[in-house]
C-alpha cells in the first residue's frame, strides 16, 4: 500500500487534499482510480484513505480509518554520522530511516575524507532529505526523519549532551558487556544518540570528547565494520531491542 505525507493544512473535515508532486505521482505514475486505497501520514499519524475525487491539480482522499497503523519506535534514535566519502551517506540515510531513526546529523570529523563548502552542504542536505522522505514512504513511517545541517564535531557534542543516552560504537572497544548494559538503560520515550565515525575511524581525542559529553563507548562485535555497516548495525541493534523488549507484539 502506498504512503503519502501531507501537513496539517491539507486536511479538511474527513478528507485530505493532496497536490504537487504527490498528485502527479498518484495520477500519472501510479494511475490510481477512484476507490483505490492508500495511507496518508499527517503530523505523526497515518490514516487509511480512499481516493474520492481527482482534479487537475489535486486529489481528494477520504479518510476511512484514522490512526490506522503506528510504525514509529517508542524510543527516538538520532544518528550522528561522520561524513563518509562518495555517496555512502545516501545508503546510510535510506537504511536507517527504514529501521526507524528519528533524525540524522552529519558530522565533520578529523578523519573525514569528504570536505563540503557551504554551497555543497545546502545541495547535499536537500538531496539527503529527499532520500529520507522516499525511504519513509517505502517503509510506511508515520513521520519523515529530519536530516540536519552538517555540524562540526564540537557542535555535535553539544547536541549529543542533550540526549538521554549517547552511544559510541568504537572499533577499539572490546567485549559486549558495555553494549548489553547500555541497551538495558533504554526506556520508552528516551532520546538516544548514536555516533558513528567515518571510514578512517575516530581519533582518540574525539573519543575523549565524546566521553566528556556523557557517551557510553560500546562494541558492535569482534570484526571491523565499514562506516555504513556500523551505522546500519547500530541502528538495527537499537531497533530490535526496542521492538522485542519495549514496544511489544501489539505495536
Amino acid at each position: 500500500m502506498y504512503n503519502f505525507f501531507v501537513d496539517g493544512c491539507a486536511r479538511a473535515g474527513g478528507s485530505f487534499r493532496i497536490s504537487g508532486k504527490d498528485h502527479n505521482h498518484i495520477c500519472n505514475v501510479l494511475r490510481m482510480q477512484i476507490g483505490d486505497t492508500f495511507l496518508v501520514s499527517c503530523e505523526g499519524t497515518s490514516s487509511l484513505c480512499r481516493l474520492k475525487h481527482i482534479e487537475e491539480d489535486a486529489v481528494e482522499a477520504e479518510i476511512l480509518e484514522e490512526d490506522y497503523r503506528n510504525t514509529e519506535l517508542s524510543v527516538h534514535f538520532y544518528l550522528f554520522q561522520g561524513l563518509p566519502k562518495g555517496d555512502k551517506l545516501e545508503l546510510i540515510i535510506q537504511k536507517t530511516v527504514e529501521l526507524g531513526v528519528a533524525g540524522i546529523i552529519p558530522v565533520e570529523m578529523s578523519r573525514c575524507v569528504m570536505k563540503l563548502d557551504e554551497k555543497k552542504k545546502k545541495a547535499r542536505r536537500d538531496r539527503w532529505q529527499s532520500i529520507a522522505e522516499s525511504a519513509a514512504k517505502q517503509s510506511k513511517r508515520n513521520v519523515i526523519p529530519e536530516v540536519c545541517d552538517v555540524m562540526t564535531y564540537k557542535q555535535a557534542m553539544g547536541k549529543a549532551a542533550e540526549m538521554d543516552l549517547f552511544l559510541v560504537p568504537y572499533e577499539n572497544e572490546r567485549g559486549m558487556a558495555e553494549t548489553r548494559e547500555a541497551l538495558s538503560r533504554i526506556k520508552p520515550g528516551m532520546s538516544v544518540g548514536i555516533l558513528v565515525g567515518p571510514e578512517g575511524g575516530f581519533e582518540e581525542r574525539e573519543i575523549e570528547l565524546a566521553r566528556q559529553a556523557g557517551a557510553a563507548v560500546i562494541s558492535l562485535g569482534k570484526r571491523i565494520l565499514r562506516a555504513e555497516t556500523a551505522a546500519v548495525t547500530a541502528m538495527g541493534l537499537g531497533m530490535l531491542h526496542v521492538e522485542m523488549n519495549l514496544d511489544g507484539d501489539g505495536q
